[in-house]
């Protein structure tokens, strides 16, 4: 039987303690992050951990980290100021992320050379977690319905393990939470991107392109 790991998240939810935990929050973009910070900011301290170095192109790095930024400040305007949520960015070196993947720079997006990208930035949030002593590490991944809920949290559970601190399960496109993230990007005017960020995902999806617009033309 899968586990149902938006149900282990809401059980650990009802459980803490009215004095709120530091949670280190792991973002992909602005808009996963959106209704995850919305979700999660009524229960925790959150600071996002913006560390992304598979993002191969830096204006595109750039760009996304801007938004990031500005959705927070954004989303601390229109908060309570004992509630602000906080942001620090991780190292950008692509090579890092180079480095993890040699060997499966011909894998399809979704496929193996996704495994090791997840393994770096999960395990760097985890130790970072554990150094900033942090309560809990989780990440906005699993917002993706093109991602591996099921493959990130086992990733995430190790590094728990590695580094002696709590990881938040999740699998946060449960209850229209992606849906949710649509509606607040729309909102807040955030840069969506259409490919995950490696050189390797906007290739495929450069391919890709040309071949939904012929489709489209013919129906």
């Amino acid at each position: 039987m899968s586990r149902n790991y938006q149900l282990e998240m809401e059980k650990i939810l009802q459980n803490l303690p009215d004095q709120k935990k530091r949670l280190l929050l792991h973002s992909c973009c602005a808009p996963c992050s959106s209704y995850v910070l919305e979700y999660l900011r009524q229960y925790f301290a959150i600071t996002v951990f913006y560390f992304n170095p598979n993002i191969s192109e830096e204006s595109e790095y750039r760009t996304r980290v801007i938004e990031q930024k500005r959705l927070i400040a954004e989303m601390n305007a229109s908060g309570e100021r004992e509630n602000e949520i906080l942001i620090m960015e991780g190292d950008y070196e692509p090579n890092q992320f180079f480095h993890r993947i040699k060997g499966l720079e011909g894998e399809k997006e979704g496929g193996a050379r996704c495994t090791p990208c997840f393994e770096l930035r999960l395990f760097e949030t985890a130790r970072i977690a554990a150094e900033g002593g942090y309560d809990f590490f989780t990440t906005t991944l699993s917002i993706s319905p093109l991602k591996n809920a099921v493959l990130l949290n086992e990733i995430a559970s190790r590094a728990s393990d590695l580094y002696q601190v709590s990881h938040l399960p999740s699998d946060f496109k449960k209850k229209n939470g992606y849906k949710r993230s649509v509606e607040l990007s729309k909102e807040h005017e955030l840069y969506r991107q259409d490919y995950c960020g490696c050189i390797f995902s906007k290739m495929q999806r450069e391919e890709q392109l040309p071949r939904e617009e012929t489709i489209e033309e013919n129906t």
